[in-house]
């Protein structure tokens, strides 16, 4: 999943980013105590490169791992060096390489 590099993403971009609708992230933001949005002046949400990361946290531990909202909770306290540090980094660098060689063979 390519991300460009922003200071600043809206809702709109997370979304699109995960594939997923803008609901799920408003969803995701309240439920997890890590996920804590700036606002603008007009009270829009603007998420950081750090949020983005527990995004792909969360999105990989619910979506991908199968984990229920409160199990990807639990995991995200106790286990966030490990979950950050972890078969996670491994994951999302995996699925940028086959990213590029799908498209790579796409082009040939």
């Amino acid at each position: 999943m390519d991300i460009p590099q922003k200071l600043f993403y809206t809702i709109g971009e997370v979304a699109e980013m995960f594939q997923v609708n803008v609901s799920l992230i408003r969803f995701w933001e309240t439920q997890f105590d890590v996920i804590k949005p700036k606002r603008n002046n007009k009270g829009n949400r603007l998420f950081t490169a750090k949020d983005v990361d527990y995004f792909h946290q969360i999105y990989h531990l619910v979506k991908e791992q199968g984990f229920t909202l409160q199990g990807a909770k639990e995991r995200l306290k106790t286990k966030t060096q490990e979950v950050e540090n972890g078969n996670f980094e491994v994951i999302k660098q995996l699925k940028t390489l086959r990213s590029f060689l799908i498209e790579l063979k796409n082009n040939l």
